[in-house]
């Protein structure tokens, strides 16, 4: 098994190899704005890193999200371009459960990413392996209440203390994480999800309301 995974649905772009054992070589930039720029460089280094090729790749696994729609679609295009050119499967995985599997925690706990428009979103979870809600895209203060007490991850965590009470690091995902995740699940039989994404709300690019088409005469 060599496994490659990357993930753009936050303001990380994020890419590791792994040989089914253990992550042979990673890669993680952080900007919002570069996704497109940076992806394609940062698998060329992790490749050369672990000295192989694409060609020698097994199976893709993909961050779907939720994330915005601009940096989300630039991993799952990217990745669904690299199944179909090496005859590979692509594997999706849910972005926050990537993020609670660094974590490491064995009891309840919240992971939370920035959503922008002053939103997260986020998924409970029972343990690092065990989403039970979620995800879900919401305001901090709407959801006080189901996170109160509870340790939390992800930036959208760090960035609202008076919700999130008690944040920690990992503040962004990484592909290392999402690798080994994704190669734990497989080696125990599991199906993974297919690369769909999880936009969890309309993008923000919308054709404006009373639009009038115009058509030749």
């Amino acid at each position: 098994m060599l496994l490659l995974a990357l993930d753009t649905a936050t303001p990380a772009v994020t890419v590791a190899l792994h040989d089914g054992t253990a992550v042979v070589a990673s890669s993680s930039q952080v900007d919002a704005r570069r996704h497109g720029e940076l992806l394609l460089p940062a698998v060329d280094r992790v490749l050369a890193e672990a000295g192989t090729r694409l060609d020698a790749v097994t199976g893709i696994v993909v961050g779907n999200g939720p994330g915005p729609y601009t940096g989300l679609r630039v991993g799952l295009m990217t990745a669904d371009t690299f199944g179909l050119a090496l005859g590979v499967p692509v594997h999706g995985l849910c972005t926050l459960d990537a993020l609670a599997y660094a974590a490491g925690f064995d009891a309840p706990f919240v992971v939370a990413t920035d959503a922008r428009r002053k939103e997260v979103y986020w998924a409970r979870y029972a343990d690092s392996r065990t989403r039970v809600t979620g995800p879900a895209v919401d305001r901090p203060a709407d959801i006080a209440d189901e996170v109160a007490g509870l340790p939390a991850v992800g930036a959208g965590a760090l960035l609202y203390p008076d919700t999130f009470t008690a944040a920690h690091e990992p503040e962004h995902v990484s592909a290392g994480a999402l690798a080994s995740l994704a190669a734990e699940r497989l080696a125990a039989g599991e199906e993974l999800p297919a690369p769909r994404p999880l936009y969890l709300r309309r993008p923000d690019a919308q054709v404006p309301k009373n639009y009038k088409v115009v058509t030749p005469k």
